[in-house]
């Protein structure tokens, strides 16, 4: 059986296009996904706000749906997610995806808007971890991505939940509703019954991850931005983030996640068995990240996996959900971006080569 591959390559402002395109080419996107058929684009809205290292970056989806048409693959649209604190109408304005999208003449659409995509139940092949327990009314999905190819488009990141986060994580945001929330328990798990699931529905799996600002600290949103100049592409979903997770300092193995997926057949995440094409040397770096957590990861810490998780149905299935909801969205977007987060910003934009390209890209 040969070898995952996951292709890094150090890159720059001035040539990240031509960067992604040969970064598609060396990772095989040609051969993972069926031109016959629709692709995907799905992107990675962790905050609608723009932060460095949290979201797609503009350059990054562009790269990619130059690279992905350099394969043949000319029919593709980009889809946004809603979760209950994350706004996808203004992540797409905020983070410049609109009109990267309208130059390339990608069409755009919302898998929690019943007029582009209805939710079916699905009844998987594999044998599920838990999603069937968590759901055990159904495990419903967007009708939309049944027989379509699926490009994800992470970053390189820390996680408070899951310690990193990168193409596996990024289903969490297509296939399941609103109510994916309530998984996080077992977030772990979760992301390898989604893997399992995207090998059943779709004609092909593909991934793209930027490190050109690279997040570590509590993310996925209030992260410390480091510059890494670094992208990474595949299409076995738990290489790449097997990869990124050691660039970032972490044993990709001891990651619950990562592990599982191996043990299932479902990728491989021991980097000794997986083929590094590109730039070897910076796929060996490890950049020493850590994982924290803030006021709002930490509440969520204690009502999943503490024992008060007892009170999980009454607090998160009840319109009680509510309250947390806003208590979130209050303390992200109102009190930590404006007090803390727009500084980096501000400084991110003004000193950071990277942050000077998002600045061109227009609104």
């Amino acid at each position: 059986m040969a070898k995952s591959k996951v292709a890094v390559l150090r890159t720059k402002p001035d040539t990240v296009l031509d960067d992604y395109r040969r970064l598609c080419e060396l990772a095989g996107a040609k051969d993972a996904l069926d031109p016959s058929a629709t692709t995907i684009l799905k992107d990675n809205i962790s905050w609608h706000l723009m932060y460095p290292g949290s979201n797609t970056t503009p350059w990054q989806l562009e790269g990619t749906i130059l690279g992905l048409k350099d394969a043949g693959l000319t029919d593709l649209v980009d889809v946004h997610n809603k979760t209950v604190v994350t706004i996808a109408d203004l992540g797409d304005r905020y983070n410049k995806f609109g009109a990267v999208l309208e130059k390339h003449g990608v069409p755009k659409k919302y898998n929690f808007n019943p007029s582009d995509m209805s939710w079916i139940e699905y009844v998987p092949k594999s044998p599920m971890l838990v999603l069937d327990k968590v759901f055990p009314d159904g495990i419903y999905l967007p009708d939309f991505f049944f027989g379509k190819n699926i490009v994800h488009l992470p970053t390189v990141k820390t996680h408070s939940y899951t310690t990193t986060t990168g193409a596996m994580k990024n289903a969490f945001g297509g296939l399941l509703n609103v109510n994916r929330h309530m998984t996080h328990t077992w977030i772990h798990d979760t992301l390898v019954d989604l893997l399992a699931i995207q090998k059943e529905i779709h004609s092909g799996v593909f991934a793209t991850m930027d490190g050109t600002t690279a997040g570590s600290g509590p993310g996925p949103r209030t992260l410390v931005p480091h510059q890494k100049d670094v992208i990474l592409a595949s299409a076995d979903q738990v290489a790449i983030d097997a990869v990124s997770a050691r660039m970032m300092g972490f044993d990709p193995m001891g990651i619950d996640y990562i592990a599982h997926a191996t043990e299932r057949g479902l990728g491989q995440g021991k980097t000794s068995e997986i083929e590094i094409v590109g730039d070897v040397a910076a796929a060996g770096e490890s950049w020493n990240f850590e994982v924290g957590v803030n006021l709002g990861t930490g509440t969520g810490m204690l009502l999943w996996r503490s024992p008060l998780r007892i009170f999980q149905k009454l607090l998160f299935q009840t319109p009680i959900v509510k309250l947390f909801i806003f208590a979130s969205e209050y303390y992200h977007d109102r009190f930590w971006y404006p007090s803390k987060g727009k500084p980096v910003v501000d400084d991110w934009l003004r000193d950071s080569p990277w942050g000077r390209l998002f600045e061109s890209y227009p609104e």
